[in-house]
C-alpha cells in the first residue's frame, strides 16, 4: 500500500483536503471526507473480494481516495466534480509510481463514477467504485434526510451486507 499512502502525502492531495474540509465545513448533507474516502475502498475491496473480481488492492485504494477531490473546484466554478477529479488524479497518480495503464483504468473509472446506473461506469474498477460510493452513505441515520436530492429509490434506507 505503498503507492496509496504517497498519495495521501501528496501535496496536492493534502492541499486539496484541507480545501475541501473548508468548503464543506457548513454542508449539512453528505460530506466528502477522509471517512467517505476510506468507507467507499472498503466496501469496493470487499465486494472485489467476495466476486473475485481480481482488482489489486492499491489500484481500488487510489481510486477511492481521489473519486471526490475535483469537488474542490466545482464548489467554486461549478466544474463537474467527476471531471476535475479525474484531471486531479492524472496529475498525482505518476509520482506515486502508478503505471500508464493503471492510472488510464483508475481516471476512468474516476471519471465514470456518477453514471445513473452501474452499467454506465467503466469496466470493473468503475462498477466497484460507483456501487461502493453510493453504498456507503447511511442515510438511514441522516437528518438531512427531507432536504436531500438525492432519488428516494437510491437512498439506503437500511443496512445491506
Amino acid at each position: 500500500m505503498e503507492r496509496v499512502n504517497r498519495i495521501l502525502r501528496h501535496p496536492l492531495y493534502q492541499s486539496l483536503l484541507r480545501e475541501l474540509r473548508e468548503a464543506e465545513a457548513e454542508r449539512i448533507f453528505c460530506v466528502h471526507d477522509m471517512e467517505h474516502f476510506l468507507a467507499v475502498a472498503r466496501l469496493a475491496w470487499i465486494e472485489n473480494l467476495q466476486e473475485h473480481s481480481g482488482i489489486a488492492r492499491e489500484m481500488i485504494y487510489a481510486a477511492a481516495l481521489l473519486h471526490d477531490m475535483g469537488r474542490v473546484r466545482q464548489y467554486r466554478d461549478g466544474t463537474e466534480h467527476h471531471e476535475e477529479s479525474a484531471r486531479i488524479a492524472a496529475r498525482i497518480l505518476p509520482e506515486c509510481g502508478f503505471s500508464e495503464e493503471e492510472r488510464e483504468t483508475i481516471t476512468k473509472a474516476i471519471l465514470f463514477h456518477r453514471q445513473d446506473t452501474e452499467e454506465g461506469a467503466a469496466g470493473t474498477l468503475g462498477a466497484l467504485l460507483y456501487r461502493a460510493d453510493k453504498a456507503s452513505r447511511n442515510c438511514f441515520v441522516c437528518e438531512a434526510q427531507s432536504q436531500c436530492n438525492w432519488k428516494p429509490e437510491k437512498r439506503n434506507r437500511e443496512i445491506r451486507g
